[in-house]
């Protein structure tokens, strides 16, 4: 009986010891994966770019813009009657995305100056105050010279000199 007894512990153990011994190898078959995808993702992330600069296509580069100049433009600005006259002076430079649409763009210069001039006259020098005023007034004059100049896009008008007197 005594011999069931020990073999009976013996036997226990050896039960109580495989799952010890799976778990164990579980774990460490666990933390090499981790290692593993740990390794392979930092090569991903920091060796594997420098590959891609060998096969990344060389755009050329982007063509540099074409400027036109306005004709200055001088008016006076509105007012309430009684109050003294005040003039607007700009000097503006019509930016575009390409060089052959200067030729294009220089026949419809005077409808240009013709439509800058219209608007400014309505303007009071309240309506300039700021920088906010001056973007306002650039916004509007892009919209009016795109809608004057159409199909040619003009991407930008430019101040040189914004003067009130």
């Amino acid at each position: 009986m005594a011999e069931n007894e020990e073999g009976g512990a013996a036997a226990e153990g050896a039960e109580a010891a495989p799952p010890k011994n799976k778990l164990k190898l579980i774990i460490m078959a666990v933390g090499l994966l981790a290692v593993l995808g740990g390794g392979a993702a930092t090569w991903f992330f920091f060796f594997r770019h420098g590959g891609d600069e060998h096969h990344a296509e060389v755009a050329p580069p982007p063509k540099p813009p074409a400027f036109v100049d306005v004709p200055d433009i001088m008016v006076n600005l509105a007012g309430a009657p009684g109050e003294r006259v005040q003039y607007l002076k700009l000097k503006v430079v019509l930016e575009l995305k390409e060089e052959k649409q200067i030729e294009a763009i220089k026949p419809t210069m005077p409808r240009i100056t013709d439509i800058f001039q219209t608007y400014v006259r309505e303007l009071r020098s309240s309506d300039l105050n700021g920088s906010a005023g001056v973007f306002r007034l650039k916004e509007e004059l892009t919209k009016r010279v795109n809608a004057a100049v159409s199909p040619i896009q003009v991407s930008a008008v430019l101040f040189k000199e914004v003067v009130i007197q």
